[in-house]
């Protein structure tokens, strides 16, 4: 089985020892992405919603490195510091995701690895091989 990891470019700098996801097989596992842009600032403030925006927008990022899409994932675990907000964010998923809904767990935090940070999402995808890709 292959094992590759991925950095990809534009995201920030890991604030730890991980890379931005790991593909293994035919399996691609996107570290947790929180609300940053390229240069690790903060995005989004005190808007659970723009938070939102940024870490999906981040994880796009990654899964089209990896040559996948939202809907390749088949597992998201969501991470929020006040479970409140889970209403708040469902449009923003539904945005990313469209039709596709993949199984999913929230968790309530008492923080996150970033000051400020109200979200972090963290994602399994299906990625076949090209001789096994979907038409």
């Amino acid at each position: 089985m292959r094992r590759e990891e991925y950095h990809v470019r534009g995201q920030a700098e890991p604030i730890s020892h991980y890379t931005d996801a790991v593909r293994a097989g035919e399996l691609l596992f996107v570290s947790g992405c929180l609300p940053v842009d390229g240069e690790g600032g903060l995005v989004g403030g005190g808007d659970v919603v723009e938070q939102a925006r940024r870490v999906f927008h981040n994880i796009g990022e990654v899964l089209r490195a990896a040559g996948a899409g939202f809907g390749d994932v088949v597992k998201l675990t969501v991470f929020l510091t006040d479970v409140g907000d889970r209403s708040s964010i469902i449009p923003v998923r539904r945005e990313a995701f469209g039709e596709a809904r993949p199984a999913s767990t929230l968790v309530e935090v008492s923080a996150l690895a970033l000051e400020g940070a109200l979200i972090e999402v963290e994602a399994v995808a299906l990625v076949p091989s090209e001789s096994g890709r979907r038409p």
